[in-house]
């Protein structure tokens, strides 16, 4: 697997997006020119899953990981990482796809959150009804 040039992709989910880029290298992994770890707060279950999509490939070490990531909250730009990270070694080898994809890496998570209608308190809950 050689990279000629370095590989793109973006991830999103919720309000988050994530812009990963991924060069050949010794493995560094900065988010918003923090690393990972610390970015991540070293919470182990946001670790693994950004480090998931590397994990089924096999190739932690092969690359430098450099992410810029704004919006949403810490877990939803971890899982947009992670999407991205998943889009771009799709793009590097085809041949990555069936495994990311049986795992459902390549999925992007359509659900956000839903608007406040007039008339509610939020976007379902309603004042008690009375009958009387």
């Amino acid at each position: 697997m050689s990279v000629p040039k370095p590989m793109y992709a973006t991830g999103r989910r919720k309000c988050a997006v994530a812009q990963v880029t991924m060069t050949l290298g010794r493995g560094d992994f900065t988010i918003n020119t923090q690393p990972a770890a610390e970015y991540l707060r070293n919470d182990a279950f946001l670790l693994n899953a950004v480090q998931s999509p590397l994990d089924v490939i096999n190739t932690e070490a092969a690359f430098d990981i450099n992410v810029k990531v704004q919006g949403g909250g810490i877990v939803g730009q971890a899982f947009a990482i992670r999407l991205g990270i998943a889009r771009a070694l799709n793009a590097l080898d085809s041949t990555n796809r069936p495994g990311l994809k049986q795992r459902g890496l390549l999925t992007r998570d359509a659900r956000v959150k839903e608007r406040r209608k007039y008339g509610l308190k939020k976007a379902r809950k309603a004042s008690q009804f009375s009958k009387r």
